[in-house]
């Protein structure tokens, strides 16, 4: 695969900056902090708390050996079954300043956090990456959530425009509404957004919004795509980052299902073994945007809670020096650095793991996580009557029989190769409820209806999905709906359930779509 030319390209993109970013500066009081530890020092300065009245004495934290089975068949929501192999992280009170100890670790701190975990973070991403720029920069965070906050206050005026995916994560755009920003929809497919579409919005933005500031930024999750599950290929990716730097946009990649790429799906009367997982970095994932970057224009989110536990609220970006120091600037006046606990945890985690026990533990979640998203396509492919051949838009078709005694399709759902999530579409055009809507309603007042109406059927029949409406981009109070008319979605989640309980579900799912369209 051809890397990028690794010379970094000396380009101004600081017209990116809001104006609110733009004001802000250093915080004094962090400065006082750095001079702290330095030799002899006596500080009379800083309002630390004495660490002698923190009630933290030792912590004793048993963690799983990297290479520990993390087989789901095993797996209980409470744990794993068997024997495990187990390190002990201890975290004394007091102890050498330079190492991780728990008065360091519950003191203030500079908003750039621990310095040893971010240089852990920054020879990890070097590595894995393998970044085009030399030129690039980490900061934790506090988790993904907390970092696009940022960052859109870093890049966005209030009432911008921002490109964003076909259907997007609400907490995402929830951060935005309020400052009357509008999300520009990017109509997708199993490989996410699509470039021809992506660059006929941004061609023809000057003439279908006439004065109107043409967006800058482009949010995406290219891997595993929350809610629809699609994952971009090496090519898109490098398609996507020509228009980036053609129309001078800036790339935020949020990422937390990088290391949850799967091999395609296969039906299991064709299933083949899977490969073993190795401490090295898996040649089969396709490279992130920071190895197209050579411009800067790429700002990453990574985090934790995926790959760790949720419950850590830790992560870091990664992206041009530019914008990390802004980032750090709004960092210092509303979150501070990330959890002190959490940052002593995962820092001692990845020491005791080291790089390669790391990337195991990686391949392990990847595996768990690929065994879920069969157990789900099966039961699907097991309860449905899907065609012999998958469709190249919509993937596997499932047909049900109406009142009438025809055969028509009702469900598709194209596998995912990364994340957690199955994203089905319901075809309404022969559903019975859906047509006496339609007779009264317009196509998207019929479709969210009808939604909500079998969403509380599937509720009354004790499975929760989450319905596709809650990722519709909001595009103003006035904006119509661009659902295609006759179509309804839904997530599914793999990532929690047992496989009798993914099983049980779906069947469910069977008998209330059987139900609806035989009515």
């Amino acid at each position: 695969m051809a890397h990028p030319a690794s010379n970094d390209v000396d380009i101004d993109l600081s017209h990116h900056l809001s104006t609110m970013s733009k004001s802000r500066h250093a915080s004094p009081l962090k400065d006082i902090i750095k001079y702290m530890s330095e030799p002899g020092m006596t500080s009379l300065a800083g309002g630390l708390p004495n660490p002698s009245l923190f009630p933290f004495v030792k912590a004793d934290i048993e963690i799983l050996d990297p290479g520990s089975s993390l087989s789901p068949d095993d797996a209980t929501k409470s744990g794993h079954a068997g024997p495990e192999t187990t390190y002990h992280l201890l975290l004394d009170r007091y102890g050498d300043p330079s190492q991780n100890t728990l008065s360091k670790a519950m003191q203030y701190t500079g908003g750039s956090g621990d310095a040893q975990l971010t240089r852990i973070c920054y020879d990890f991403v070097k590595e894995v990456y393998q970044p085009a720029r030399e030129d690039f920069n980490v900061l934790l965070s506090s988790g993904n959530t907390d970092a696009w906050a940022k960052v859109v206050q870093l890049l966005c005026e209030p009432g911008e425009y921002i490109l964003v995916e076909q259907f997007v994560y609400p907490s995402a755009q929830h951060f935005y509404i309020p400052m009357g920003c509008k999300g520009v929809p990017v109509e997708m497919d199993g490989d996410g957004i699509l470039p021809e579409v992506l660059e006929e919005i941004l061609k023809s933005w000057a003439t279908k919004h006439p004065g109107v500031k043409r967006p800058h930024v482009l949010y995406q999750v290219p891997v595993g795509q929350n809610p629809t599950g699609s994952s971009q290929t090496w090519e898109r990716k490098r398609r996507i980052y020509g228009l980036a730097v053609q129309y001078d946009l800036i790339i935020v990649e949020d990422d937390p299902y990088y290391f949850l790429q799967f091999e395609a799906y296969v039906p299991p009367d064709a299933a083949k073994p899977a490969k073993p997982s190795n401490g090295d970095s898996d040649p089969s994932l396709i490279p992130a945007y920071l190895q197209l970057d050579i411009q800067g224009r790429v700002i990453r989110l990574e985090t934790f809670s995926k790959t760790i536990a949720p419950g850590l609220r830790l992560g870091f970006f990664v992206a041009s020096p530019m914008f990390t120091e802004r980032l750090l600037r709004a960092t210092e006046v509303s979150s501070q650095a990330p959890s002190g606990w959490s940052q002593a945890v995962v820092l001692e985690t990845l020491r005791k793991w080291g790089k390669n026990g790391f990337l195991t533990w990686l391949s392990g979640v990847k595996d768990a996580y690929r065994s879920r998203r069969n157990w789900m396509c099966d039961a699907i492919i097991h309860n449905f009557q899907f065609d012999p051949e998958m469709h190249p838009h919509q993937g596997y078709v499932a047909r049900v029989k109406t009142k009438s005694g025809s055969i028509v399709p009702a469900l598709s759902f194209v596998p995912p190769k990364a994340g957690m999530f199955v994203w089905i579409t319901l075809h309404l055009a022969n559903n019975p409820a859906y047509k006496e809507l339609r007779e009264k309603l317009d196509g998207p007042t019929a479709v969210a209806q009808w939604s909500r109406d079998f969403w509380l059927l599937l509720i009354e029949n004790k499975v929760l999905l989450t319905p596709g409406s809650y990722y519709d981009p909001w595009q103003g109070p006035d904006s119509q709906s661009k659902i295609p008319e006759d179509t309804s979605y839904f997530r599914l989640a793999y990532s929690y359930e047992s496989r009798e309980d993914i099983e049980a579900g779906i069947e469910k799912l069977s008998r209330a779509i059987a139900t609806s369209w035989e009515a």
